[in-house]
C-alpha cells in the first residue's frame, strides 16, 4: 500500500491537473461531498459508473456484542452504515495491485 491521500493532497493534485486555483477546487470538492452526504442521509444511492456505488445500509443489531476497549458485553441496536461497492472497472483494475 502507498499510504493515504488527505483532502488537502487531493485538492493539490486536482490543482496541478486542472490549472485551477486551490480555492475553486476546494469549493467544488466541498460542494460535491456535501451533496453526496445529504443524498445518502436522505436514503438515496449514489452510483458513479466505472467507479462504484455509495449507499447507507441497515446493519442488524445484536443482543450480545463486546466493547473492544473494555471487554464489557453490550447490546447494539439496528443502525445504518455507509457502504461502498466498487464498480466493474475499478474492481478489475485493482484486482492485481496487491500481488
Amino acid at each position: 500500500m502507498q499510504g493515504k491521500m488527505t483532502r488537502p493532497e487531493l485538492i493539490e493534485a486536482l490543482c496541478v491537473r486542472s490549472n485551477l486555483p486551490a480555492k475553486v477546487i476546494r469549493g467544488f470538492l466541498d460542494g460535491v461531498l456535501e451533496e453526496m452526504k445529504s443524498d445518502l442521509l436522505a436514503g438515496k444511492t449514489i452510483e458513479l459508473r466505472g467507479f462504484g456505488t455509495f449507499e447507507i445500509v441497515k446493519r442488524k443489531g445484536r443482543e450480545r456484542a463486546r466493547n473492544p476497549k473494555t471487554g464489557e458485553t453490550v447490546s447494539v441496536q439496528d443502525h445504518g452504515v455507509a457502504r461502498f461497492k466498487p464498480g466493474k472497472e475499478l474492481k478489475s483494475e485493482a484486482w492485481g495491485k496487491l500481488r
